[in-house]
């Protein structure tokens, strides 16, 4: 009974780092939701922040994305990389001052082929910060080594 006990709460221990493991990777909800259920292609491919549906829904990396259609959810499987947002999903302009935010899913830019998602709240438009710099490799540049150090962390 002890050893089955033992076995209970590491099984409860090894689930609940690796949820904070990828919630450090990416920014997702409890259900592993990516993008708070926007398409990602819907982003890349029509410049459009369009709600995915949980009838086209695919797993990459143990984070789920949903699609608008079969179409989309296909286009995804084929060249995951292509889709999946910067830093995570992270705020883009948070991740280039050295912090992660969560994102409004209708602030973003796809500059180069590439996904950047910003955060917004009434005090602070995070995708007019990275604007007004009017220098996106500057800005990327040092988001990417910054993230380097900040995708493990929290």
């Amino acid at each position: 009974m002890k050893a089955i006990i033992i076995s209970a709460i590491l099984f409860l221990f090894a689930m609940t780092v690796n949820g904070q493991s990828l919630k450090t990777r990416y920014n997702v909800d409890d259900s592993k939701i990516a993008l708070q259920g926007y398409s990602p292609v819907s982003y890349v491919d029509l410049g459009l922040a369009q709600k995915g549906s949980k009838q086209f829904v695919s797993t990459h990396k143990e984070v789920k994305y949903y699609f608008t259609d079969a179409k989309q959810k296909s286009r995804f499987e084929a060249n995951p990389d292509k889709y999946l947002p910067q830093y995570g999903g992270y705020c883009a302009f948070g991740v280039y001052a050295g912090a992660k935010f969560r994102t409004d899913p209708n602030k973003f830019l796809v500059k180069n082929g590439k996904l950047y998602l910003f955060l917004y709240d009434v005090e602070l438009d995070a995708k007019q910060l990275w604007l007004a710099e009017n220098n996106d490799p500057k800005l990327i540049k040092t988001a990417n080594t910054n993230w380097a150090k900040l995708k493990n962390t929290y």
